[in-house]
């Protein structure tokens, strides 16, 4: 039999174990199936050998994380189109486990590791994991796992650089964006994106969308102006708070309609990622 307290302690480390197998998947209902797997096999466990329930957990998490995301790399093989992380709206009171380091920037650039590799990462640079609790996770030698967190590394800091960027300064940044879209400034739009900035769109075949990564300041600000020409009758925009940074919601019928994340250096815009496949937009709420 076990106890309320014994169940209490232990659903504690539920947000934890969810930021993990978010980072992972980069889909919020197969991270909570996963976590809900590893709980199910807690309670099927003899607990009493077990030291550390939430040690327990985060190996179990892992390991079942790093098998999904093996069979997922084929399926979106056969995506269509680019694919993005689902977006998640940040709630106000939410956890530490979901405001570190949840970018969808980051989540794409984690998309270029293995999926052993991105568990080493996440575990050593996201959760500060010790390299022999890694190591026992990924039945690995501490001395390689030291070697794929180094690895990792480089592949992630090989993309686009990562800013330190405080919400408020991102957020006036997207209040310009704004200010100069429904202006139809294109100068001011250009002023806005580096010469070298990026668009990605995620339709996934449920929604209009660019096929490809489109690249360059020029190109970008052509795109956003026509999609403002075309823009659906009623749509409105607003600022939120989504993967621990503003983004740019926009809705029809008061429903979600796409979700423009931004990576920027402070200054001006670096990437616009795109999510708008209507499978992905359930976690945005108003």
């Amino acid at each position: 039999m076990i106890s309320r307290t014994e169940i209490t302690d232990v659903e504690r480390h539920r947000p934890r174990l969810f930021g993990l197998a978010y980072r992972m998947l980069g889909d919020a209902h197969e991270a909570e199936d996963l976590v809900q797997e590893a709980y199910l096999r807690w309670y099927q466990e003899d607990r009493s050998a077990i030291d550390s329930p939430e040690g327990w957990l985060v190996r179990v998490t892992s390991r079942l994380a790093i098998d999904r995301l093996r069979r997922a790399r084929t399926e979106r093989m056969a995506y269509t189109g680019p694919w993005l992380p689902e977006p998640i709206a940040d709630p106000a009171d939410g956890p530490a486990e979901l405001a570190s380091d949840l970018s969808v920037a980051l989540l794409v650039l984690l998309e270029r590791l293995a999926p052993e590799e991105r568990a080493a990462f996440l575990l050593r640079d996201v959760f500060d994991a010790p390299y022999g609790e890694i190591a026992q996770t990924l039945d690995r030698s501490p001395a390689a796992v030291r070697q794929m967190v180094h690895r990792a590394r480089e592949r992630v800091r090989g993309g686009r650089a990562r800013f330190d960027v405080p919400g408020d300064v991102q957020e006036r940044l997207l209040h310009r964006f704004l200010d100069a879209l429904h202006a139809d400034d294109q100068e001011a739009l250009l002023a806005l994106f580096t010469p070298d900035a990026t668009f990605t769109s995620d339709g996934g075949g449920k929604a209009t969308a660019a096929r490809n990564v489109v690249h360059g300041a020029d190109r970008l600000v052509r795109l956003f102006l026509g999609l403002q020409r075309k823009a659906p009758e009623g749509m409105t925009r607003e600022i939120v708070s989504v993967n621990g940074a503003p983004a740019l919601v926009t809705r029809v019928g008061g429903q979600p309609y796409a979700v423009f994340s931004f990576a920027t250096d402070g200054e001006r815009l670096v990437a616009v990622y795109t999510t708008l496949n209507p499978d992905k937009l359930g976690r945005i709420e108003r």
